[in-house]
């Protein structure tokens, strides 16, 4: 019996939930630095979910899903457009209360800053909710599906900053 519920523990941390721990701001203040994090990898991804993947540089980051195979991506004034319409980020309403002296994020269209009119097949455009700070496919371009890890679910340390994720 203690074989198998190793296996199973195993099988489910190599391939369904994996921990990760997070470093750097550029998630903040949804996950902080030092957040530890369960990633799940069995369900499909979805607009604003928080994924983790191995970028084009060969690190590994934890960002946002902004736009899908298929989108045109803008921002205009701080707002953000898909296929020119006005989407709600409600993810960052308490970033841009309290930092409404300044634009969090510039001004930018998917078509200038990559090159194509729409997202290519099988390809996202990730950024952090801490625009200023974050590197992100504004910098590195969008990332393949085979590069992404997982959905981050779940912080579970520290203790006190234990909560679902959602987006």
């Amino acid at each position: 019996m203690f074989v198998l519920c190793t296996v199973v523990i195993f099988i489910m941390q190599a391939f369904i939930f994996v921990p990760l721990e997070v470093t750097g701001n550029s998630m903040s203040p949804t996950l902080k630095e030092h957040d530890f994090v369960v990633v799940e990898n069995i369900s499909r991804v979805k607009r604003f979910d928080i994924i983790v993947f191995h970028a084009p540089d060969g690190n590994t980051y934890v960002k946002r899903v902004i736009g899908l195979p298929g989108d045109r991506i803008s921002y205009k004034k701080d707002s953000l457009y898909i296929n020119n319409q006005l989407i709600d980020e409600p993810f960052l309403k308490d970033i841009k209360k309290k930092k409404n002296e300044y634009v969090l994020t510039a001004d930018f269209d998917t078509s200038e800053l990559l090159g194509v009119k729409t997202i290519p097949k099988d390809q996202y455009f990730v950024m952090g909710d801490n625009r200023r700070v974050s590197k992100d496919s504004r910098s590195f371009g969008t990332i393949s599906s085979y590069s992404i890890i997982g959905k981050a679910r779940l912080v579970y340390y520290p203790i006190q900053d234990m909560k679902i994720i959602k987006h």
